[in-house]
């Protein structure tokens, strides 16, 4: 096998590859993937969020609720995180 055959054989290959890649994210099940996992990152800094700040009141009662200020902080870190992933499934194309 020579040289011109051995990157025929790379090219198709890595062709083959690209092809698979675009028919994945083409399917539904891909989308509902991409879906669920943009949901949970914005789920779990919100319900952490949450549980933090209702370990806090309980601890140390006060004036401010920490609840509710932790609450938006996992709301703001999930939406950053979502944006996140977002953005890195659009440049892989």
């Amino acid at each position: 096998m020579n040289d011109e055959d051995e990157i025929d054989t790379i090219a198709r290959k890595a062709k083959a590859m690209e092809d698979a890649r675009k028919r994945r994210r083409e399917s539904a099940w891909y989308g509902l993937a991409m879906f669920g996992m943009v949901g949970w990152a914005v789920a779990v800094p919100v319900i952490a969020g949450t549980a933090i700040g209702l370990w806090i009141d309980r601890r140390w009662p006060g004036e401010a609720s920490w609840t509710l200020i932790l609450l938006l902080g996992g709301a703001a870190l999930g939406s950053l995180n979502a944006w996140y992933w977002v953005q890195r499934e659009g440049r892989d194309d």
